[in-house]
């Protein structure tokens, strides 16, 4: 008899959960608590009670091919980077390819998982669900939480003196929809994440003027990179993270302060941050914005007045309208009956963002609690493919002790990384992250064997790249169409760009140059050579 998962959420991360369960003969049923799927990226004009919430004019600061699953690639007609309703429209397309929509439960809100009264011996979970009014419970082998953590919005006014005082309105971003009723008025923005970043840029076309007020700075790249490719699409390679890792933290940071630096001069702008490797911001409009005077880069808040705002280096934003949070969000799970997730700079409770280590069974997993540089569907159709497998029994976690000390471990890495944050458990580089999860599954891509019999989709791997269907090539869930995927994934790209042809026989696809590629080759066939012929001495 199959193993019943109850899944939370039919969002990106509960869909590719249901589709998870299926390949691996478990049994899913998911609750969603609106009335269709999307989560997070089925926006309305009003924001919904614990559900992810967007603004209008929402597009992917991911490219199509980075962010798509892993064996869906996204249609070559879609454009490069997405409006949010071309994300819904592949999420709808994903869900009827695979036909998980039979497996949804819509307009059933999770009140309750806990622990089943023998749960030491079986791992179960009693799931408590509402539908109009009607209580129903249900046994499960496992469950899987994926309804994000974009619904419990941190709004620290406490923090702020005098902000009781202040006559005009403040927001936090999760309710900001559009533009519409701020035209004319002075606006403050509080913070300089990638919301910060856009609702500023959006108000600044119509507002009288707009503030932006960050503690920390952050580095801010656009969307086009070299030669007009998606910068994601440059930046995220294997050989680039290799190269990075290789080096003293101060030269990597100072290579990395070269490389955010190429587009302006951050601190001519006000935007420089302090952790020289801050993960930055993607924005195309912001430092032209800020040279038209349309918005003004301010530091922390010292305090309010009744129409003003104070800012600590003694400068005053005068006549003030409106304020807009754009301050992050609480990981909350008002749900969950038997336990608490806590996650701030101190608290990372969760075995590489998935499995809590104080929870006796590994029945329970949670995915997308996660803020990769990179993108996030991939990520957490990864995760969903790991916890399956653990669910099923095909794959097993350490013991407490071995997970606590890999978690202490990696937030000591990440702290020197990224700086103390509140985020700090959720943060990771893409690929170092999404190797781990493939050295669990199974499927991580087998570079030499790569080289050695297919040295035009090795070089791809290594050097182009690291798209989603690299981790199709090998193992559990192999699809015979990734090779394909990755060896056309630029033709997909530029596609849908070139709506007038200029040169009809230009190769759309960078250049690399083919000297790396015979050097590499012979490096990666001398290693094989030697690890097959080089007998290691027996250690005494």
């Amino acid at each position: 008899m199959s193993k019943r998962v109850a899944i939370v959420g039919a969002g990106c991360s509960g869909l590719t959960a249901i589709k998870c369960c299926l390949e691996e003969g478990l049994e899913p049923t998911c609750f969603e608590r609106s009335n269709d799927i999307g989560g997070l990226w089925r926006f309305t004009n009003n924001t919904e009670e614990g559900r992810g919430s967007i603004y209008k004019s929402v597009v992917t600061n991911t490219s199509k091919e980075m962010m798509c699953f892993s064996d869906f690639p996204m249609p070559e007609e879609f454009p490069t980077y997405l409006h949010h309703s071309k994300v819904l429209e592949y999420l709808y397309l994903y869900a009827e390819h695979f036909s998980l929509l039979k497996y949804i439960h819509f307009q059933t809100e999770v009140c309750s998982v806990r622990k089943h009264p023998d749960f030491n011996s079986s791992g179960q979970w009693d799931v408590t669900t509402q539908k109009q009014g009607e209580k129903t419970e249900a046994i499960f082998d496992a469950v899987i939480v994926s309804n994000g953590h974009f619904t419990d919005p941190c709004l620290p006014l406490e923090s702020f003196p005098g902000i009781y005082d202040f006559k005009g309105g403040i927001i936090h971003s999760r309710t900001y929809k559009t533009p519409d009723n701020y035209h004319g008025k002075t606006v403050l923005v509080v913070g300089i994440g990638n919301s910060a970043a856009d609702i500023a840029v959006e108000l600044s076309h119509t507002a009288k003027q707009v503030f932006l007020s960050t503690r920390e700075g952050s580095w801010v790249i656009s969307r086009i990179s070299r030669n007009g490719f998606p910068v994601d699409m440059v930046l995220s390679r294997r050989w680039t993270l290799w190269v990075i890792h290789l080096l003293p933290r101060k030269l990597a940071a100072m290579i990395n302060e070269k490389l955010m630096s190429q587009w302006f001069n951050h601190a001519n702008y006000g935007l420089e941050p302090k952790n020289r490797m801050k993960i930055p911001i993607i924005n195309d409009y912001i430092p032209s914005q800020i040279l038209q005077g349309a918005i003004q880069v301010k530091p922390n808040i010292k305090e309010f007045t009744e129409t003003s705002v104070i800012f600590e280096d003694g400068t005053e934003a005068e006549k003030l309208d409106a304020v807009i949070f754009a301050t992050g969000y609480h990981t909350t799970f008002p749900f969950l009956d038997d336990f608490t997730l806590k996650m701030d700079e101190s608290n990372a409770p969760l075995y590489k963002n998935v499995f809590p280590v104080h929870v006796e069974k590994p029945t329970i997993a949670f995915l997308g609690l996660i803020q990769p540089l990179g993108p996030i569907m991939p990520t957490v159709e990864l995760q969903a493919r790991w916890a399956t497998r653990v669910f099923k029994g095909e794959a097993h976690l350490p013991p407490k002790r071995e997970m606590e000390n890999y978690i202490i471990k990696s937030m000591e890495r990440k702290s020197k990384w990224f700086g103390i944050t509140k985020n700090l458990p959720l943060q990771t580089h893409y690929i170092d992250y999404v190797n781990e999860l493939t050295v669990e599954i199974g499927n991580w891509p087998n570079l030499m064997y790569l080289f050695l019999t297919d040295p035009k989709l090795a070089w791809q791997v290594v050097f182009g790249p690291c798209t989603p269907f690299q981790y199709r090539l090998f193992g559990p869930g192999k699809w015979p169409g990734a090779r394909k995927a990755i060896l056309t994934q630029w033709d997909r790209t530029i596609k849908p760009n070139r709506t007038r042809i200029v040169h009809k026989n230009h190769d759309a696809r960078p250049k690399i140059p083919s000297h790396l590629f015979w050097a590499f080759s012979a490096i990666i066939s001398g290693i094989w050579f030697c690890s097959q012929y080089i007998t290691p001495t027996n250690s005494l």
